[in-house]
C-alpha cells in the first residue's frame, strides 16, 4: 500500500520543463503553472483513519527558505540507510528528477538557483490551508504535533512561546510532545501546558525526585476515529538534561525509557486500543531501534532530527514517518484498521510551496497580529550576503561559519565553538540579512556568548564528546544534533573509530601550528548549558559583526578532514 507516486507524481510531470540549474523568472512562472494546490493536496482517500503530522516547526510562522543537508552520515547499522543518504544519491533512490519540485524540496543540490524558481516554503497560514483541506476530506483526522514548536524566533523568545501557542491552538491539534519547549523554564512550561486545549504527552517525562510519571504530562491519550480506538503515546526528547540546561527544568527527568514504553503499549492494548501511534521526538535512528525492540507499535511519527522522507520506513510491523522541519512539510497518513489491527497504510509527504498553496485568511491575520508588536525590529536590514547562508550538514553550514567568525572577531578569541543545532532558515545569495534572519539561527533562552580559556587537551575532549553523541554506532547513545561548529581550528575526524580516537590533527588555523595539549587558548562560544554563564547575547554579537562587514562573503570551509573508514 505504500507508494511514492503520490509525492513524486508532481516531480515527474514537471521534470521535463527544467534543467538542473540556470533558472530565471520564466522558470518560476513555469514552476507555478506546473504545480497547483490541487496537485499538492491530491490524495486517494484510503481506509478509515487519517493522521496529520507536523514537527520541529521551530516557531517559523512565515514562509522561509530552508536547505536540506548535503552531508548526513550514518554509522553502524544505519550507514548508507535513509535518512543518511543525501543529494544525487537520495534523488536516485526515490526516482526524483533533477530540477524538479521534489529535488528542491528534498535535497540540497542547486539550492540557490532552485529556490529562486520555486520560492519560499512553509508558513503556518499555508499549513492551515493543508490541514483544513485534509479535514474537509477526512473530518475526524488526528492532527499531531511532534514538538520543537515553542522555540526558534524573535517573537517566540519575546512572548515566551505565547505566539506559537496562540497559532497552534487555532490550528487545533489533538496532541503534542516536547523538547526545546522546556528551555522556556519549567514554570513557564507548566503555565502553558495547563492552558492547552489538547493533550500534552510524554511517557518518558518523569518527576526527577520520585522517578515516577507526572500529572502534567500524560503518557498517552485515547481517541475514537473512524470507528477505531486509537492510542497516541507521547515520547519527548530523551536527552534533555544532557543537551539542554538541566537547571531550567530540575523537576523533570527524561530518558528513552524503553521498558516503560513497552509497558504503555501493553497497557493501551489491554484497554482495547486497535491502533497504537507513537508521537516521538527521539530522532529517526533512535525511533528505528525502538521500533525493533518494542512490539505492538503500528506507527511512529518521528521528530527531532529534521529528516524529510517521501516514504515510510518499515521496521518489523512498525511504520516510521519523517515529516521534516520548519513548517516545510505536512504528512498525511491514511490507515485501514479492521478487526483490531492495521491492515494497510497510504502516506503522502506534502511540501508547503508557499507560492502555490493559498494562505488561510484567518490564520494569516492571527500570525500578523502576533508579529505586529515586533514588526519594525524583525524587518530591519542589518547587512547583505553574497554567499548562501544555510544551516545543516554534519560538520558545518555557512550560517555557523558566520557565527564563528563573529565570535572570533567580536570576542577577540583564537578559537570559536558554535553548537551543532539543526534549526534555522536559509538566506539566498544577494539578499538582505534582516534581524529576523539572525534571530532565526540564534534564538534561545541561554544565548550568552562566553569568553574563556581552554587547554588543547580539553578542546580535544570537547570534540570527542560531541562526535560520540553524533557517531556512536548505538542509536540510543546519539542525541541527534550535528558536530559542534568550530572557528579558528581545523581537525581530522574518522567516524568509524571509537570514542577518544576519532579526532586528530588539531591545528590552529591562524598560524598552522598543531594544537598544544598543555597550552591555554582563548575560546569564545555560546549556548553553554552551565548556569550563570556571562556574556553578550549571541544575536547581538552576530548583528554587530554583520553591521561592520556590510556585505557577507564566506570562503568554502575546508577546516574538517573527514575519514569514513
Amino acid at each position: 500500500m505504500i507508494s511514492r507516486r503520490d509525492f513524486l507524481q508532481v516531480s515527474m510531470a514537471a521534470s521535463a520543463l527544467y534543467g538542473a540549474s540556470g533558472f530565471g523568472n520564466w522558470a518560476r512562472l513555469a514552476a507555478q503553472q506546473a504545480l497547483t494546490q490541487d496537485d499538492l493536496l491530491s490524495f486517494d482517500t484510503f481506509g478509515n483513519v487519517s493522521l496529520i503530522h507536523v514537527t520541529d516547526i521551530h516557531a517559523q510562522l512565515k514562509p522561509i527558505f530552508f536547505r536540506e543537508p548535503s552531508v548526513n552520515l550514518g554509522v553502524g547499522d544505519n550507514r548508507g540507510a535513509v535518512p543518511h543518504i543525501t543529494g544525487a544519491d537520495f534523488r536516485r533512490l526515490y526516482g526524483i528528477a533533477d530540477g524538479s519540485p521534489s529535488h528542491y524540496a528534498l535535497s540540497s543540490g542547486d539550492f540557490d538557483a532552485l529556490a529562486r524558481s520555486y520560492g519560499r516554503v512553509g508558513g503556518m497560514d499555508r499549513v492551515a490551508t493543508v490541514v483544513n483541506a485534509i479535514r474537509a476530506d477526512r473530518p475526524d483526522a488526528l492532527l499531531l504535533d511532534g514538538g520543537d514548536t515553542w522555540h526558534g524566533s524573535l517573537t517566540c523568545y519575546e512572548t515566551q512561546g505565547q505566539d506559537m501557542v496562540n497559532v497552534m491552538n487555532a490550528l487545533k491539534p489533538d496532541a503534542m510532545t516536547f523538547h526545546w519547549e522546556f528551555t522556556l523554564g519549567s514554570d513557564r512550561v507548566a503555565e502553558l501546558v495547563e492552558s492547552l486545549p489538547f493533550a500534552a504527552l510524554g511517557q518518558n517525562i518523569f518527576d526527577a525526585e520520585w522517578d515516577e510519571p507526572t500529572e502534567l504530562f500524560k503518557p498517552y491519550e485515547f481517541f475514537e476515529r473512524g470507528g477505531v480506538k486509537i492510542a497516541v503515546i507521547g515520547q519527548a526528547f530523551p536527552y534533555m538534561p544532557i543537551a539542554n540546561p538541566r537547571w531550567m527544568f530540575p523537576e523533570y527527568s527524561f530518558g528513552i525509557r524503553e521498558e516503560n514504553m513497552a509497558a504503555m503499549v501493553d497497557e493501551v492494548r489491554a484497554q482495547g486500543a486497535e491502533l497504537v501511534v507513537v508521537l516521538s521526538h527521539n530522532g529517526f535512528d533512535v525511533d528505528k531501534k525502538m521500533a525493533g525492540r518494542v512490539p505492538g507499535i503500528d506507527v511512529i511519527l518521528s521528530g527531532h532530527t529534521h529528516d524529510a522522507l517521501p516514504e515510510p520506513v518499515q521496521v518489523g510491523q512498525t511504520f516510521i514517518i519523517a515529516s521534516g522541519s520548519n513548517g516545510k512539510f505536512v504528512s498525511r497518513v491514511d490507515l485501514d484498521v479492521r478487526d483490531g489491527r492495521m491492515m494497510g497504510i497510504r502516506h503522502k509527504l506534502i511540501p508547503i510551496f508557499s507560492d502555490v498553496i493559498a494562505p488561510d485568511a484567518d490564520m494569516a491575520a492571527l500570525i500578523d497580529a502576533q508579529r505586529a508588536p515586533f514588526a519594525d525590529r524583525l524587518s530591519e536590514v542589518i547587512g547583505r550576503t553574497e554567499s548562501l547562508l544555510y544551516r545543516r550538514g554534519n560538520f558545518n553550514g555557512t550560517w555557523d561559519d558566520l557565527i564563528c567568525d563573529a565570535l572570533l572577531s567580536e570576542r577577540e578569541a583564537e578559537i570559536a565553538l558554535s553548537p551543532g543545532v539543526r534549526w534555522g532558515p536559509s538566506v539566498l545569495s544577494g539578499q538582505d540579512i534582516t534581524r529576523e534572519d539572525i534571530w532565526g539561527v540564534t534564538s534561545m533562552t541561554y544565548g550568552e556568548a562566553y569568553r574563556t580559556e581552554m587547554t588543547g587537551e580539553f578542546l580535544h575532549v570537547v570534540l570527542e564528546d560531541v562526535a560520540d553523541n553524533l557517531f556512536n554506532p548505538d542509536p540510543y547513545y546519539q542525541q541527534g544534533g550535528d558536530m559542534v561548529r568550530t572557528g579558528g581550528i581545523g581537525y581530522r575526524i574518522d567516524v568509524t573509530k571509537p570514542q577518544g580516537e576519532r579526532i586528530s590533527n588539531m591545528t590552529l588555523l591562524r598560524t598552522g601550528e598543531p594544537i598544544d595539549a598543555a597550552r591555554n587558548y582563548v575560546v569564545a562560544g555560546w549556548a553553554s548549558v552551565n548556569e550563570g554563564t556571562e556574556g553578550p547575547q549571541i544575536w547581538d554579537v552576530v548583528e554587530n559583526h554583520i553591521r561592520k562587514l556590510g556585505t557577507v562573503t564566506l570562503a568554502p570551509n575546508t577546516s574538517v578532514e573527514l575519514i569514513e573508514g
